[in-house]
């Protein structure tokens, strides 16, 4: 069984036959064979082993269209923060502390999201460009809207009609989740006894990769939560008026018990996070809760409630300046997902005190927290970029906010935010900066020592073969950079937010507060500003089109696959609009393909993996029983199961889970070469001291030209395993090993005849 990773094969080029035919699935994910081997005659002993080819690249890929899931990347990383936990089992309260911050973190991304499109549909649109007469000029399509301009010039009546932007944003995400939660999460696990995979192995627990029920929860909570969001910001709008103007009539009474129906849900919302985390120890078939049902269609008529409110006649009334209570919004989202960061961050370094040393994790167990601090961060700068470009767009004559503009702008914090574009892009330069000095560094110091790695070979040496080689090891190594990386960017982002919360309290934009500094400050604070938003809007373009490119182009996909890969391997635990999981549907194809054919045929099987196919293959092993798990053999190659997956998420991958992972397969074998950026060694030794691993291997195979290998051989690096000799040995020494004496055991006589 032969399962591809990332970037997708052909099942063509991995049978090595143009003559293929699918013998089980659809056209997401499938299995297939040679046509030659479709025929239905007996298993001999002289047979060579049948091949089976497994893709699962279209659940990943596919048209254009899913590119825009890359706009959903602070959901995914938010969601990869909850399996980033160290290994250790700890005190229960300790773990569901940790699943609870990271769920509220989570939480707090759909409300920022939803109030960054309130900022820009209410705040920017209805309630400053609609009140300013030069700026409905320059925007004709707002004059209908135009204060004093007819009935729809009412400001409440405006703001309704803009409530449509942030309630279509969050009828696209619930639909783009309930799409995706049909067709994901609800592949049905194989039915088999009680999970003994061993103490470490949680992958072996029967529910994990069933989150139906779990999403389904997750969607009503933050699709609630977003539809109270929208609704509390329009409540933002029309209570100062009600209170001023018409202190104690009916509006303000309305107002009053709308808002307390508001923060009644708040609660109900904060209630569910708490008491509904992940069930894994069975599949959870448990219809939603009532509740859970109920909340959604509660706030939309709350919200439909709230509009009408809105909406009512309102005499003099009029908008001017920036949204009332906008400016203290953000600012406490900030503080409050810097708290959770810091809540996670404590969380997570008692639990990693706990933890073997082997089993820590990166960033001295602080890996979830950085992570979710980064989603955070890139979701304020892209909620604040998309602000600021906005503003722009509206009053082109001037920036916003200052003397000579027609609107006052977006929140100060989202101004500092978009400002923090700049210093974060100078951040990561100077990081890749460094690198590329400490790779060069490195291949000068390897290039003298490539020679020696072809002991036997001639002494021909052709032209910066050596610095050829040396410059794909050094950059091979530059793997281990990810952890710093993560930790400087995540300090950047919560200094910046820092900075940002500190700027709104003074109520200056950061134009505004370096007007009166030195001139080079104040110009690099209009710089930042402004190139701020211009940033923005590259990078949503350059976003949107490097994530079509990933999915047309498999060059280009293998080069950014991975990271994007390993993001949608996990099953969403946190929030429920981040991209599918694919594992939930390919896991559970694996095990019922290995189970039912073990099952009917009585044979062994060799699952062959290449880089995230071997996690895939991994995880599959670890749902099937013991006697199923007995029959087979695995084989890994290019493999990011230490490298990346161990040490991220060390919980599920880790040294004790590897090697429980061993104890489980008669044998598992691991190819690895020095020249791979993503696959290294797994580390892992059985009970009676035998390697999992072989390498590294040598890449290219040989240093210059001979009289088998006229012309130089290719670097390989990550791809093209099954090129090296190593991969065939290797496969058929599995194979007799199984087969002991290299006659596959006898079929059942009911099962004699399918292959």
């Amino acid at each position: 069984m032969l399962v591809h990773g990332v970037g997708g094969t052909t099942p063509e080029e991995m049978l090595e036959d143009n003559r293929v035919t699918r013998v089980t699935g659809d056209s997401t994910a499938n299995i297939h064979r040679r046509t030659d081997d479709l025929d239905d005659r007996p298993w001999a002993a002289e047979d060579p082993p049948l091949r089976e080819a497994y893709t699962w690249c279209n659940l990943t890929s596919g048209n254009g269209a899913r590119a825009l899931w890359l706009l959903l990347l602070p959901f995914m990383i938010v969601n990869m923060a909850h399996w980033m936990r160290p290994a250790t089992r700890g005190p229960v309260r300790t773990h569901r502390l940790y699943d609870g911050l990271v769920r509220f973190t989570a939480l707090s991304l759909t409300v920022l999201l939803v109030a960054g499109a309130c900022a820009i549909s209410l705040d920017l649109v209805a309630w400053q460009c609609a009140a300013s007469a030069a700026c409905t000029d320059t925007v004709s399509w707002l004059k209908p809207l135009e204060q004093g301009g007819g009935w729809w010039g009412q400001p409440g009546r405006r703001l309704a009609v803009a409530a449509a932007l942030p309630v279509a944003l969050i009828l696209l995400l619930w639909w783009l989740s309930h799409r995706t939660w049909s067709a994901y999460e609800s592949a049905s696990p194989p039915v088999r006894p009680r999970p003994d995979g061993g103490e470490h192995a949680l992958l072996s627990l029967p529910g994990f990769w069933y989150g139906r029920a779990l999403v389904a929860r997750l969607r009503s909570a933050h699709t609630t939560a977003a539809l109270l969001t929208v609704a509390a910001a329009l409540l933002a709008a029309t209570g100062p008026h009600d209170r001023g103007a018409n202190g104690g009539g009916p509006l303000e009474a309305i107002g009053w018990a709308l808002a307390a129906l508001t923060l009644a849900g708040w609660v109900v919302i904060a209630v569910q996070q708490v008491r509904h985390g992940r069930t894994e120890d069975a599949p959870d078939q448990r219809p939603s809760p009532r509740l859970a049902r109920a909340l959604p269609w509660a706030a939309v008529a709350l919200l439909a409630l709230v509009l009408v409110h809105t909406g009512w006649s309102r005499d003099g009334w009029l908008t001017g300046g920036r949204y009332p209570t906008g400016s203290a919004v953000f600012p406490v989202l900030i503080v409050v997902q810097g708290a959770l960061a810091v809540g996670l961050a404590l969380t997570a370094y008692a639990l990693h005190r706990r933890a073997r040393d082997a089993d820590r994790g990166a960033l001295l167990g602080l890996g979830g927290a950085c992570v979710a601090l980064l989603a955070c961060g890139i979701a304020g700068v892209f909620t604040g970029g998309v602000a600021q470009r906005v503003a722009d767009w509206l009053d082109p004559s001037a920036v916003p906010g200052e003397e000579g503009a027609t609107i006052a702008g977006p929140p100060v914090v989202l101004s500092w935010e978009a400002s923090a574009i700049p210093v974060l892009l100078l951040v990561v330069v100077v990081f890749a900066a460094v690198v590329v000095v400490r790779a060069r560094r490195e291949r000068a110091r390897l290039a003298p020592t490539v020679r020696g790695r072809y002991p036997g070979e001639g002494q021909d040496e052709l032209a910066d073969r050596s610095g050829e080689i040396a410059g794909a090891l050094a950059r091979a190594g530059l793997t281990e950079t990810a952890g710093p990386l993560v930790g400087w960017i995540s300090g950047a982002c919560l200094a910046l937010g820092l900075v940002a919360v500190a700027g709104a309290a003074v109520g200056e934009s950061p134009s505004e507060a370096a007007a009166d500094a030195p001139g080079a400050v104040s110009a690099f604070a209009d710089a930042c500003q402004g190139l701020g938003s211009w940033l923005m809007g590259a990078g949503v373009v350059l976003l949107l089109a490097l994530g079509r490119r990933a999915y047309r182009d498999a060059g280009a996909r293998r080069t950014v696959g991975i990271l994007w890969d390993i993001g949608t391997f996990w099953p969403r635990a946190a929030h429920p609009f981040a991209p599918p999981c694919y594992a939930e549907r390919a896991v559970p194809d694996l095990s019922w393909r290995m189970g039912t054919w073990i099952e009917v045929t009585g044979g062994r099987l060799v699952i062959s993996g290449h880089s995230q196919g071997s996690v895939l293959a991994a995880a599959a092993v670890w749902q099937l029983d013991a006697a199923t798990r007995s029959r087979i053999a695995l084989l890994t190659y290019g493999s990011p199961l230490t490298r990346l997956y161990g040490r991220w998420f060390p919980a599920f991958f880790g040294a004790a889970a590897l090697r429980s992972l061993h104890r489980d397969v008669p044998c598992w074998r691991n190819l690895w070469r020095a020249t791979d950026p993503i696959g290294g060694p797994v580390g892992v030794t059985g009970p009676t001291g035998t390697a999992v691993d072989r390498g590294p291997l040598a890449d290219p195979l040989h240093y210059g030209r001979n009289l088998v290998r006229p012309l130089p051989e290719p670097i390989l690096g990550h791809g093209d395993y099954a090129e090296d000799p190593a991969f065939a040995q290797e496969r058929a020494a599995l194979f007799a090993l199984l087969t002991r004496d290299g006659v596959p055991p006898a079929l059942p006589e009911q099962a004699a005849a399918p292959r």
